[in-house]
């Protein structure tokens, strides 16, 4: 029988996020030797990235930090939930959320590249994957820049991390109606800050359906005009940050709060795990 004790199988399931009987195993093969041992998980569990490649990360977390005019938002996925709460897990999303804000990443390809310790990130979360046992990566990386920026972090399930993470850019001293909009931007899920954003093809197909459905209707010819513009602006509401109905007060826009505040809304960016 190989000679190694609970307390040694505790230590490696523990720096390596192995399970027991695997660590076991390892323990097994390697005679009770703990360095040997990790390097048997490790071996194993590398083996197995290739196979976990192909496989669904849905689950996960985001991280946000952000630092005077700096905002950064990280996505860091998993497969199961029961990962997703591991505390080795959440140590690696610190671990990756540091390195983009060292590197000012503003997209993932760039981040995956950039080195850490020695070592690709992609190359980082290989060896979380190994050791994890589940397929890891970081699905996106977002960093927002302003004057001031302040961040939210909503938890859909109490019981796991922030699965939902914002992080909003803007001008002025209301630092709370600033939060307020970001809490708004996680509800609502805008696509845009302004209609200038939208490009001119995608307002104009929109007009074009929304006519198509009122003729469709057996609207009357007089008040197609009103009826398409109606819905076109639906459309800006649902959409456009500005001009969406604020969560607070549904008879104001979201534009309006802020101008009754004082403050400039310059940006934004909202991550929701696996969407």
């Amino acid at each position: 029988m190989a000679n190694y004790t609970a307390a040694d199988i505790k230590t490696l399931r523990e720096s390596t996020g192995a399970g027991m009987m695997d660590v076991k195993k390892a323990l097994d093969e390697a005679e009770g030797d703990l360095a040997k041992a990790t390097e048997i998980l490790r071996v194993k569990g590398l083996k197995g990235v290739t196979k976990r490649e192909g496989r669904s990360a849905s689950n996960g977390l985001v991280r946000a930090h952000v630092e005077g005019g700096n905002g950064t938002l990280v996505e860091v996925n998993c497969e199961t939930d029961f990962v997703a709460k591991n505390p080795k897990f959440g140590e690696l999303a610190d671990r990756m959320l540091a390195q983009a804000v060292a590197v000012e990443a503003a997209d993932a390809e760039a981040f995956l590249a950039s080195e850490l310790d020695g070592k690709t990130v992609k190359e980082v979360l290989d060896e979380a994957n190994a050791g994890l046992g589940e397929k890891i990566e970081v699905r996106r990386v977002a960093r927002v820049t302003g004057d001031k920026v302040v961040s939210y972090l909503h938890k859909t399930n109490p019981d796991l991390p922030a699965q939902i993470g914002v992080v909003v850019a803007f001008s002025g001293d209301d630092e709370q109606t600033a939060r307020d909009i970001a809490m708004h931007v996680a509800a609502f899920s805008p696509t845009v800050l302004s209609r200038e954003e939208i490009d001119a093809e995608t307002v104009e197909n929109e007009r074009r359906i929304a006519e198509q459905t009122a003729r469709e209707e057996g609207k009357p010819e007089q008040a197609l005009p009103k009826i398409v513009e109606g819905r076109v602006n639906g459309f800006f509401k649902e959409n456009v940050l500005l001009d969406q109905p604020f969560a607070k007060d549904a008879k104001k826009s979201v534009g309006a709060i802020a101008e009754a505040a004082g403050i400039t809304v310059t940006g934004f960016a909202r991550f929701k795990v696996g969407v």
